[in-house]
């Protein structure tokens, strides 16, 4: 009996052995690293986005669009309506889960459905109409990650429900527009088509499925199955395979109905009465189910000598049957979504320069472990007077505090030693011209106010003049 539980704890020890083993060689192979097509977004990086979504929420206030809120998770069935079973989100890119409930959840790949559910549960066709919405977030999609697209990525959505005029359409584009203008970025178009609606949409897709089945020998691998299941689909192909095909396809604006035509020809009268740089696509469908009548993409070109490459940032459409498809709810809507990474890559790739209104010009440096304490306290009275202060709290060298100050190009530092914190005070030097004054402790705050106003004084003048 002895021997055999002998055997038995050796051979239990070797397999702890084993499995101690296998453990550390899978904490080798892992490593500390984000998940593949998530990233973090690091402390030099935030001043893009900061300036990024300050001018989205100046658009957004200007043109009468309120903020929303949707939740990261939706009811799967959502998307699966609402962006279409066949487009490329659902078929392929979702990342969905089970609760232990048995609801099936996704994480939202787009804002647009969450938007308009969120539009009809809290009765907002109720409200004066128009109902202008803004979303700001990450959204998720399952894809292979490469420069420009993440698995989590940021959207800005402007989004307007309860209008079927075409002056809300332009009116979109041009505050998508603006929002790039308003970030610098040049050579921009706008490419708009129409990809009509359940009127004249039907007649079209029978034209273009019996073209490309004609052609069927000369499509890529997806695009044969698109002509089975959606074949405008096959209009958004960016395959090279697939391209002579494309351009000697029937195009859709020209079997628009009469509404349709109608709507398409006012939206163009508008852009051209803003006076904002257009050209038609014929074969810009956007990859979601939902669109009808008026789709856009919005380009940045990079223009060199031997080719001209069009940067997509933004793209929208109306989408009037999206209420009735989720909801039952007929409701006419149009808007848009920008991809933030997108933006942000561009503008540091033609080094934009992004300056952040955060500057401090007043430096608390102090010495000894009394000054340390009352410091804190004086830190907190300026954080009250709204006055932005640097420090150093966990240096003791003056000289390594005072070259700090001298690097953030701060203009007052105060000074606070063992000295001044018992007998109540504080030095106050201009580092400018190193002239120091010294003042009690509770009067520094009205005297940094008095000198901070006076230099903004200044400065405003020497502007004026200039």
């Amino acid at each position: 009996m002895k021997l055999v539980k002998l055997v038995y704890q050796r051979i239990a020890n070797k397999i702890r052995y084993i499995d101690f083993l296998i453990i550390i060689k899978m904490a080798k192979k892992q490593r500390l690293q984000s998940p593949q097509g998530m990233h973090d977004i690091l402390p030099e990086d935030q001043k893009y986005f900061e300036k990024l979504y300050g001018i989205a929420e100046n658009i957004a206030s200007f043109y009468g669009f309120e903020k929303i809120e949707t939740p990261i998770l939706e009811f799967t069935d959502l998307y699966e309506k609402g962006t279409g079973l066949n487009t490329d989100i659902v078929e392929k890119q979702m990342f969905s889960l089970k609760t232990r409930g048995g609801d099936l959840l996704t994480l939202r790949p787009e804002f647009t459905p969450g938007v308009m559910r969120a539009f009809i549960q809290h009765g907002m066709m109720n409200l004066p109409q128009p109902v202008k919405l803004f979303s700001v977030g990450s959204v998720f999609r399952y894809e292979s990650p490469q420069a420009g697209r993440f698995r989590q990525f940021r959207q800005i959505n402007f989004e307007v429900f309860g209008e079927k005029s075409p002056a809300i359409d332009a009116q979109v584009i041009q505050a998508f527009y603006n929002l790039l203008f308003e970030l610098k970025f040049k050579n921009l178009v706008i490419e708009v088509n129409s990809i009509g609606a359940g009127c004249c949409r039907p007649y079209f897709k029978k034209i273009l499925t019996s073209y490309l089945r004609s052609n069927i020998n000369s499509l890529c691998v997806d695009c044969k199955r698109r002509v089975r299941e959606n074949p405008l689909r096959f209009l958004d192909c960016k395959e090279e395979k697939c391209q002579p095909v494309k351009a000697q396809a029937p195009q859709i604006i020209d079997h628009l109905c009469e509404e349709c035509n109608s709507h398409f020809k006012e939206t163009l009268e508008f852009l051209d009465e803003l006076g904002l740089p257009y050209r038609l696509n014929p074969y810009l469908v956007r990859g979601l189910d939902y669109y009808t009548k008026t789709v856009f993409e919005i380009f940045s070109e990079i223009v060199s000598p031997d080719q001209v490459l069009p940067i997509a940032l933004i793209g929208g459409g109306r989408y009037d049957n999206l209420g009735k498809i989720i909801g039952g709810k007929d409701i006419p809507a149009c808007g848009g979504a920008a991809g933030v990474e997108r933006i942000i890559n561009e503008m540091k790739k033609n080094q934009f320069r992004v300056s952040i209104d955060s500057k401090k010009e007043v430096f608390l440096a102090q010495v000894g472990d009394l000054a340390k304490k009352k410091s804190l306290k004086l830190f907190e009275e300026f954080r009250k007077a709204k006055i932005p202060v640097a420090e150093s709290l966990s240096k003791d060298s003056l000289k390594v505090q005072l070259t700090r100050a001298d690097r953030l190009n701060i203009r007052y530092t105060l000074i606070l030693g063992q000295k001044e914190a018992l007998e109540k005070t504080v030095i106050l030097r201009d580092m400018k011209n190193g002239i120091q004054d010294t003042f009690k402790i509770d009067k520094i705050i009205n005297e940094i106010k008095k000198r901070l106003k006076r230099k903004n004084n200044y400065a405003i003048r020497s502007k004026k003049t200039k």
